[in-house]
C-alpha cells in the first residue's frame, strides 16, 4: 500500500504540474489570438489541425499516433474558444445567445456522430481510413474560412497582456462566479456524459456503431436547442434559460439512474442531456463574451479552461464512484449534483434584468 500511495502522489503531483503547464499553453496562444488577431490564429490552427489528422493516418505504432493526436488538440484547443471570441466580435448582443446557441449545435453533433461515423469506418475500413475521412471533411470548413478570410474582422490588439486579464476577471465577483458554475457544470455533465457509451455497452450488450447511433441524439437535441436558445431568453430570460438547462440535465441523470434499464427511456435521457447541456452552456458562454470586449480571447480560454478541466476532474471523480458504488449510482449523485448547481445559480448569478442584454453587460477589465 505503502508503494502505491507513493505512486498515487507523484501521479497526482504529475497532473497538476501537466495541468499547469498546459493553462499556461492556452493562455498564451488565446492571449496571441487578442493580440494577432483572431481570425488570424483561428485560420493557422485549422490548416494545421486539419494537416495533423491526416498525418495520424500515417502512424506506425501507439507511441507516434499518440504524439499526433497530442498535437491535433494543441490545434483543436485554440477553435473553440477563439470561435466564440470571434463570434463575440461580430454578433450584436441580441442575437450573440442565438448564434452561440447554434455554433455549439452543430460542434456538439460532430461530437454526438464521431463515434457512430467512426466506428462504421474503422469497421469497413480500417483505424487508419478514420483519420483519413476526417482529415479530408475538415479540409470543407477550412477552406470555407479562408476564403472568407478577408471579410472577417482582423481585432489585433498588441497591448494585450498574457496573465493580467485573467486575475482581473477572476477579481471581479460577476465573472468568477459565472466561471464558478462553468466548472460545476462542465464537472457534472460532461462527467456524466463520459459513461453513457460504456453502461449501453453493459446493459444492452451494444457495439460502437449502435452505441453511437445513440449517442447521436445528444447531438441532434444539441443543434435544435442552439436554435432554440435564444428565443427562449426572450421569453423567459436569460437566468431562466441557465436554469432550464440545469434542470433538463439533472432530469437525464436522474432518469437513467432509475430508467436505464430501457433503451427508449435511455434514448430520451440523452436526447434530454444534449438540451440541457447546451442551454446551458450557450448561456454561461454567452454571458462571458461579455465580459472583456478587449481581452475576449483571454475571458474566453477560461471558459474552455475551467469547462474542459472540470469535465476531467468530473470523469476521474466519476470512474472512482463507479468503482466504489456501481454505474448507476454515478447518475444519482451527479444528478443531484446538478440539482445543487441549479440551486445555486439563485446565488451566484443574480442580474437585477434577466435580459440578454442585462447577461452581457460587465464592467471590462483595464
Amino acid at each position: 500500500m505503502g508503494a502505491r500511495s507513493v505512486n498515487d502522489r507523484q501521479g497526482n503531483k504529475v497532473v497538476w504540474l501537466l495541468g499547469l503547464a498546459g493553462f499556461m499553453v492556452m493562455a498564451d496562444n488565446w492571449v496571441l489570438s487578442d493580440r494577432y488577431g483572431k481570425k488570424q490564429v483561428i485560420s493557422v490552427a485549422m490548416v494545421m489541425f486539419t494537416l495533423a489528422t491526416g498525418l495520424c493516418a500515417l502512424g506506425a505504432g501507439l507511441t507516434s499516433v499518440a504524439l499526433l493526436r497530442a498535437l491535433t488538440g494543441i490545434f483543436a484547443a485554440s477553435v473553440m474558444p477563439i470561435s466564440f471570441a470571434l463570434i463575440g466580435d461580430l454578433v450584436p448582443v441580441e442575437h450573440r445567445q442565438k448564434a452561440i446557441g447554434t455554433f455549439l449545435g452543430i460542434a456538439y453533433l460532430g461530437q454526438g456522430l464521431s463515434m457512430a461515423v467512426g466506428g462504421t469506418i474503422a469497421f469497413l475500413y480500417s483505424w487508419q481510413g478514420v483519420f483519413v475521412v476526417y482529415a479530408g471533411l475538415s479540409l470543407i470548413p477550412t477552406a470555407l474560412l479562408l476564403r472568407a478570410y478577408h471579410s472577417l474582422p482582423s481585432g489585433k490588439d498588441p497591448q494585450a497582456r498574457m496573465l493580467a486579464p485573467y486575475g482581473e476577471l477572476l477579481a471581479n465577483p460577476r465573472s468568477l462566479f459565472t466561471y464558478a458554475v462553468v466548472v460545476l457544470e462542465g464537472g457534472l455533465i460532461i462527467g456524466s456524459f463520459s459513461y453513457c457509451g460504456s453502461l449501453l455497452a453493459k446493459t444492452f450488450g451494444m457495439n460502437s456503431l449502435r452505441i453511437g447511433l445513440v449517442m447521436t441524439g445528444f447531438g441532434v437535441m444539441s443543434v435544435i436547442g442552439g436554435r432554440l436558445s435564444g428565443r427562449l431568453v426572450a421569453s423567459i430570460g436569460a437566468r431562466g434559460v441557465l436554469r432550464l438547462g440545469l434542470g433538463l440535465a439533472a432530469m437525464a441523470d436522474l432518469l437513467i439512474w432509475r430508467g436505464g434499464g430501457s433503451l427508449g427511456l435511455f434514448a430520451v435521457a440523452i436526447a434530454l442531456m444534449g438540451l440541457g447541456f447546451i442551454f446551458t452552456h450557450a448561456m454561461l458562454v454567452t454571458r462571458a463574451t461579455g465580459f472583456a470586449e478587449k481581452s475576449r480571447g483571454a475571458a474566453m480560454a477560461l471558459v474552455a479552461f475551467c469547462f474542459m478541466g472540470s469535465g476531467g476532474i468530473g470523469k476521474a471523480l466519476g470512474k472512482r464512484i463507479i468503482e466504489t458504488r456501481g454505474m448507476t449510482s454515478l447518475y444519482l449523485i451527479y444528478g443531484l449534483g446538478l440539482v445543487a448547481t441549479l440551486l445555486a445559480t439563485g446565488v451566484l448569478i443574480r442580474d437585477r434584468r434577466p435580459s440578454a442584454e442585462a447577461v452581457l453587460e460587465a464592467p471590462e477589465p483595464a
